[in-house]
């Protein structure tokens, strides 16, 4: 009898790490989930305990290969929350400071200050990137900066610093191997997208010393090989073939392999990324370009647009308002009416994201009458989250010049039939849900899986592709021309 092989998928979310197990058919066979805690030590400041995020990463992955044997996985793929930033001891593996979420706001008057030195046309044009505390790379400037002796200890070459992914890849391999993949460099503010290199300018302006870094490797290939789940004693290990950030994992898990392809992960917020191929579109409307991966040589890039408030609006109907015992009762109570009777809800409780990039802005809901019911409201706020969805779906049609020709959809909400049926409503497409909806550590499977041979190209993952359901645009033009002007004077109030 032929033994079964498996592809190990480490999902290192912003709450908890996973691991599935996936068999060659691409389906979960087992999986584990363990919570760690996010600590907020000031306003708008957000860490994480590097230890911890590794302990629990190391149970849940042990726990999910418990019912097989080690040599029945032939690879491990990482995908983690991007930006999230960890320096540790080159001798001694310890981490030097708590983790610097991807949340934390702590280096907005420094991102002020490159910004009134004129560097955000430098860092967007070098790194397709804002200048936000979003990304790592002011994070690590604050770090050297503010960490008392963390200076002079890097410029000795003693501490290294990395995404989440290079920690995990570091104690996989027991301190080895000290590399990234070029999606998660991507998303430092750190890393040239066009010469796929540390861009010296940018860290001299920061005053981050290069030897800290990791080295970028492709996101399909052999990272290094950890013992950790045991083995034979003499044996190297299981490779660690795959490595991408969350959305960009997602996106290939979504089999979104052709230039614009796009997807959408509809989680608390929304993250919207499409494929442009072998070239990186510049933006002047608050896209950020991004890598997607890089496989066989060849490097994808993509747009991503953000969402900031999406399946939180159905939190805060349950939560805030009471309306709701359950997210999932919105689609009954939505169904009972025909439409909102003109109620537009804009969510913007942090603001507004892509294309906007209003942080002052603030939720509103306009268009109310005495014949507004609870179930007009929780209407439109579904539809709030498609009409954002459109926002920088529309805008990513109009720097790309790609049409949008689908759109393949992921994430909690998706579970929402009256949701999607209206999405592909609004944008006049296929909105189409696969049935497995845990594409980011699919994904990664799959980056891994091809890095070892396990699968034989994309032309295979296509096949293993599953639809759950398409939902078909249902109306016409006209009508999607009258309710997106709606939605467009209401966000208009906010601007």
């Amino acid at each position: 009898m032929t033994m079964e092989h498996y592809i190990l998928a480490l999902d290192e979310g912003t709450t908890s790490c996973r691991a599935i197990l996936f068999d060659e058919r691409g389906c979960g066979i087992a999986s584990a989930q363990q919570e760690f805690a996010s600590v907020f030590p000031q306003a708008g400041w957000v860490e994480q305990d590097a230890e911890e995020i590794w302990r629990t990463q190391l149970q849940a992955m042990r726990d999910a290969a418990s019912g097989v044997a080690v040599e029945q996985i032939r690879a491990i793929g990482i995908t983690n929350q991007r930006e999230t930033l960890v320096v540790w001891d080159r001798q001694t593996g310890e981490p030097l400071h708590p983790a610097i979420v991807w949340q934390c706001r702590r280096t907005s008057a420094l991102c002020e200050s490159l910004r009134a030195e004129g560097w955000e046309d430098e860092v967007r044009a070098r790194t397709g990137l804002v200048l936000d505390p979003y990304f790592s790379g002011t994070k690590l400037k604050w770090l050297l900066d503010e960490v008392p002796g963390l200076r002079e200890q890097a410029e000795q070459g003693r501490v290294l610093a990395g995404t989440i992914d290079c920690w995990l890849i570091w104690k996989l391999t027991d301190g080895a191997i000290h590399a990234t993949d070029v999606s998660n460099a991507s998303r430092t503010m750190l890393f040239n997208i066009h010469t796929l290199e540390w861009d010296a300018d940018i860290l001299a302006k920061l005053g981050i010393p290069a030897a800290m870094l990791p080295e970028v490797k492709p996101s399909s290939g052999i990272f290094g090989y950890t013992r950790l789940l045991g083995g034979a004693a003499d044996g190297p290990g299981i490779p660690i073939a795959g490595v991408a950030g969350d959305q960009q994992a997602a996106l290939f898990g979504q089999c979104c392999f052709d230039e614009g392809a796009a997807k959408n992960t509809y989680g608390t917020g929304c993250f919207l990324l499409k494929n442009t191929g072998d070239s990186p579109v510049a933006s002047s409307k608050g896209l950020l370009t991004t890598i997607a991966w890089q496989l066989n040589g060849r490097t994808t890039y993509a747009l991503e647009g953000s969402v900031f408030t999406a399946g939180s609006v159905v939190q805060w109907l349950r939560d805030g308002l009471g309306l709701i015992a359950h997210a999932s009762d919105t689609e009954a109570l939505a169904a009972s009416v025909a439409d909102t009777l003109g109620v537009y809800f804009v969510p913007a409780f942090t603001g507004l994201g892509t294309p906007y990039w209003n942080a002052e802005a603030r939720g509103m809901i306009t268009g109310l009458t005495r014949g507004t019911t609870s179930a007009h409201l929780v209407r439109a706020a579904l539809e709030s989250i498609a009409y954002q969805t459109a926002d920088v779906l529309n805008t990513m049609t109009e720097e790309s010049g790609l049409p949008l020709r689908e759109l393949r959809v992921d994430g909690g909400a998706v579970a929402n039939g009256l949701l999607m049926q209206f999405q592909a409503d609004l944008l006049g497409v296929s909105v189409i849900r696969p049935v497995m909806l845990e594409t980011t550590a699919l994904g990664a499977a799959y980056l891994a899986g091809l890095g070892v041979g396990f699968w034989s190209g994309i032309d295979e993952l296509r096949g293993l592709w599953a639809l759950d359901r398409t939902f078909e645009p249902a109306s016409d033009e006209a009508w999607r021309n009258q309710v997106y002007a709606g939605w467009q004077k209401a966000v208009g109030y906010q601007l």
